[in-house]
This record gives structure tokens, C-alpha cells and sequence, in this order.
């Protein structure tokens, strides 16, 4: 029976399915450590280092587009609204979103970081910004090496502080995850939770960040393995709800699927296909409005047939 490896980080979600050592009367398990879950992504695009790895979503559809051969469940297993993610220095004069058109804006890591891609979706479709018009610099390359910047981005500050960037004037705002302060930088978006949330009742839009994702030729040679892994996370997921104690002394991870849970009045973590739907839709345009993919791709062929009408 063969062993295949599976490499994610330690979330709450996966606190039980790292306990199954058999997943089917085929396959046995085995958990890899990471203490940067990103490393394993990267190594899973270039090398297919892994038999099974969380991956970014937008690191995916990427990958899609240069024909990397491995294939997503249809499920979230990190997940948030991005209006925090967008940071401005307030002594530049920005006053709305629409201000940072002209100016050089921050990328956190790459380009491709779905973070950012959410970031910067928040800006065009809720606050009408023309992406094209902002000069995007990346302080990272990207996952997928093929992978080539639109001409409104480039590499220049690679390896760069964000904090020294903005404390030289070097750029206006940033997307994505700082992490540290940075003097003199504040959120653009006020109450961005709310913000976040009140989209989403407008939308129907819930962004999605890392899924899981099986090589190819295992999914060809085990065709019930997309299915039988889908309901091994699903019921790892319902044993962390029913564990988690929303009263108590919460972590960084548990207090936001709580929040997650209040603001959206429902499960913050909804597995399958159908009710992600909205989101997916979102994150395949804003992906091929981008440029980091030529085409718009449907969302039924970014997962498995099998999975598609899965629902947990």
C-alpha cells in the first residue's frame, strides 16, 4: 500500500486529519513539517516536490496557465477578507483609493500573492482604482518561475524592507501583509472589517486564499482519491467546530474563524464547489483582468470531476 506524503500547515482544520494514517484501503498518509508553509508551495510548482501540498489559490490558477500538473480540491482551508491589506502613508497626501492612481504602490512578496490579488481587487471593483494606472512594485519573485509581470509592475526593489520603502518615499501604499508597523502608515480602508463584510453582503463574494492541491497522475491513478481526501478534510473540519471553544482564551487562528463566523452569520470555512462559487467566479476574472492569466478560466476545470458536486 503506498505512502503518499501531504504538506500543510498545522491549522485547527487539520487537527484531525493529521491523526489518519489511512485514508482508503489504498492509501496511507504521511505529514511533512513546515515552518513556512510558502517554501513547500513554491517547491510543489517548480519540482512537484509533493504528492499533496496547501497552495495559494492565485499561485494556482497561475500554475494552471503554465500546464503544472497537479489539480485543487474545491475547498478553502485559509480564508479573509483583504480591505485590510491595503496601507497608505499618511503624509502623502492620498485622501481615497481612486489617489493612488499615478503613484508607486508596495507589492508584498510577489505579484501573484493572492493577497495582494484580493487587495487589489478590493480597490478596482469597490472603489473604482484603474489598476493599469499604478506603478506595482514587488518586493518578491513569484511562485511560478514562467510567470512574466504585466507592464505596470516590475522587480526593481526585490529583497527591499517595506518599511525603509516608504520611509524613503519610494512608494505611497503597499498591499498585503506588513510584517511590522510602519511609522506614519495606516490602513486606506477605515473599519476594514466592516468593510469586508458589508461586500460580502453585497456581492456574495467570499475570498478564498490556499486549497489543497494532488499531483495529477496520482489523481489519474487513484480515482477515488480527490473524493475520499475532500471527506477526510470535511470531517476534520466539523471535529474542530464542534471543539472549539468561542469563549475562551482564543488564538490568532481561532479568534478570526470566530469573527469569520459571527460577521458572516454562518460556517466561515464552507467546503465544495457550489457555495464558493461566487468567489471563485471573482478570482478567476480579477485574475485574468490582472494579467496573470490570459484567459478566464471556468471553475469547473480547476478541480477534479468528481468533486464537483461535493458539498461540506
Amino acid at each position: 500500500m503506498p505512502t503518499l506524503n501531504m504538506s500543510t500547515r498545522d491549522y485547527g482544520l487539520m487537527r484531525q486529519m493529521k491523526t489518519v494514517s489511512k485514508l482508503n484501503d489504498q492509501i496511507n498518509l504521511d505529514y511533512l513539517a513546515h515552518k513556512n508553509i510558502l517554501e513547500a508551495a513554491r517547491k510543489m510548482v517548480r519540482e512537484l516536490a509533493y504528492d499533496i501540498c496547501e497552495m495559494p489559490f492565485t499561485t494556482y490558477i497561475c500554475a494552471k496557465e503554465y500546464g503544472k500538473k497537479f489539480t485543487a480540491l474545491p475547498l478553502f482551508i485559509t480564508r479573509n477578507f483583504h480591505h485590510g491589506a491595503i496601507h497608505y502613508d499618511t503624509t502623502a497626501g492620498i485622501k481615497s483609493p481612486k489617489d493612488l492612481e499615478g503613484k508607486t504602490v508596495g507589492v508584498v512578496r510577489g505579484y501573484t500573492v493572492t493577497t495582494g490579488v484580493w487587495a487589489r481587487s478590493v480597490l478596482t471593483l469597490d472603489y473604482g482604482v484603474d489598476l493599469s494606472k499604478i506603478h506595482w512594485v514587488c518586493t518578491d519573485d513569484e511562485h511560478v518561475a514562467e510567470f512574466k509581470l504585466p507592464p505596470f509592475a516590475d522587480y526593481n526593489f526585490m529583497g527591499r524592507d517595506m518599511g525603509e520603502l516608504f520611509a524613503e518615499g519610494k512608494i505611497v501604499a503597499a498591499v498585503g501583509t506588513l510584517p511590522k508597523p510602519v511609522p506614519n502608515v495606516e490602513l486606506l480602508i477605515p473599519n476594514a472589517d466592516e468593510a469586508g463584510f458589508a461586500s460580502y453582503r453585497k456581492t456574495g463574494v467570499y475570498p478564498g486564499n490556499h486549497s489543497i492541491v494532488v499531483r495529477d497522475e496520482l489523481l489519474a491513478e487513484y480515482p477515488t482519491l480527490a473524493v475520499d481526501l475532500f471527506n477526510a478534510l470535511k470531517t476534520s473540519k466539523d471535529a474542530y467546530f464542534a471543539n472549539l471553544d468561542r469563549s475562551g482564551d482564543l488564538s490568532a487562528e481561532d479568534a478570526l474563524t470566530v469573527k469569520l463566523e459571527n460577521g458572516l452569520d454562518g460556517d466561515p470555512f464552507p467546503y465544495g464547489l457550489a457555495p464558493n462559487r461566487k468567489g471563485l467566479e471573482a478570482l478567476t476574472q480579477t485574475a485574468f483582468d490582472q494579467l496573470i492569466t490570459t484567459r478566464k478560466y471556468s471553475v469547473e476545470e480547476l478541480f477534479p470531476e468528481s468533486t464537483l458536486d461535493l458539498v461540506g
